[in-house]
């Protein structure tokens, strides 16, 4: 495995939310995304990894630094309501219904994940750090 590509120990993963780090694909500039547990193995979590934003409105980030809420499974956009099945990323009730995640490929070895997607490189763990430290998560605009 790529050590620059490793994005986190497989043990830092939480079963009830979500691990936030920066990619890139050189065209788009730094981009989010999101490392899920989608389902709970003998031995150790299956994961998924996404984009970080709502199909319902792309500026709007599912996960906005803390973690993304998670109920039963699916990850929840907390600005209006969407649920996404952690496991396919489709939308499984809410103003996007039917669409699904942007997806990368992740794989697992020696207890660490690592991106294996050809598109993205690894920027780093946390949220993109815009200097703008007023920024509203809020869908609401004025």
């Amino acid at each position: 495995m790529d050590a620059s590509q490793r994005i986190t120990a497989l043990e830092t993963v939480p079963t009830d939310s979500t691990v936030l780090f920066r990619v890139t694909n050189g065209a788009d500039g730094p981009q989010e995304a999101i490392l899920v547990a989608t389902e709970s193995g003998a031995d150790e979590p299956e994961l998924a990894c996404w984009l970080n934003y709502c199909q319902h409105l792309t500026h709007i980030k599912i996960d906005k630094g803390s973690g993304a809420p998670m109920r039963d499974g699916e990850l929840v956009c907390a600005n209006h309501g969407a649920y996404f099945d952690a496991d396919s990323g489709e939308c499984t009730h809410g103003p996007c219904e039917g669409a699904y995640l942007s997806a990368l490929e992740i794989t697992v070895a020696d207890g660490d994940v690592y991106l294996t997607d050809d598109e993205y490189t690894y920027l780093g763990v946390g949220p993109i750090d815009d200097g703008d430290e007023l920024t509203s998560t809020s869908n609401v605009e004025f």
